[in-house]
């Protein structure tokens, strides 16, 4: 499988971008964190993911999370405001976007899964895992535009596949950014990001 074409997303709040240029995507925990970071996600799934232990003996909370697909059951959530999240208008959100192949030649440490990280049934590879990639993660589940199935009941998890990486991200691993109408990308662009490197797709929304 060509690893340059396996794409990996992290949605933020476009007001993260200028850190992001800055310093690339960190941990809250980091040295060059984001003391005005705005977070968008659900407070009480990012709490759990703190406190679960993964098989390697980690936590999860010490890795930042990407999705290997777009259009994710937390996006749909996060722009309607279900489980306590308040809901967000979508030309507020961008998707930051790197590849496998970024990842895996960059000398960052990374774990990845089969399904969202908290499920009981997921199951969590190593880079050396690699060349079996395509045999571990549904890739038809994570590029399908819904995530309800009738014959496949862990359509949804395996959907939610993550790629986990345990240090700050750097900028320059960032292949581009979406965004979700002309507006946002302007705004993403007066930043300082290249506008080539910023498209606008509105059906990778709700």
């Amino acid at each position: 499988m060509d690893l340059s074409k396996v794409y990996v997303y992290r949605m933020t709040h476009i007001e993260n971008i200028p850190h992001i240029i800055q310093n690339g995507i960190t941990h809250k925990d980091s040295n060059n964190a984001n003391q005005d970071y705005k977070a968008i996600g659900d407070n009480s799934l990012i709490s759990t993911r703190d406190g679960l232990k993964i098989p390697n003996g980690k936590k999860l909370g010490d890795y930042m999370p990407f999705y290997f697909g777009l259009r994710t059951p937390m996006l749909y959530v996060i722009q309607n405001g279900f489980n306590g999240v308040k809901a967000l208008n979508p030309d507020k959100i961008v998707y930051c976007v790197s590849s496998l192949k970024k990842i895996s030649d960059s000398s960052l440490s990374f774990i990845y899964s089969d399904g969202h990280a908290t499920d009981g049934f997921t199951k969590f590879f190593t880079p050396e895992d690699l060349l079996e990639i395509e045999n571990q993660v549904d890739f038809k589940a994570t590029n399908a535009k819904y995530w309800k199935k009738e014959d496949d009941l862990d359509f949804k998890r395996k959907k939610e596949a993550e790629l986990l990486v345990e240090e700050d991200i750097p900028f320059e691993l960032l292949l581009g950014f979406i965004t979700y109408n002309e507006d946002s990308k302007v705004q993403v662009s007066q930043f300082g990001i290249d506008s080539k490197k910023i498209v606008v797709r509105p059906n990778y929304y709700f």
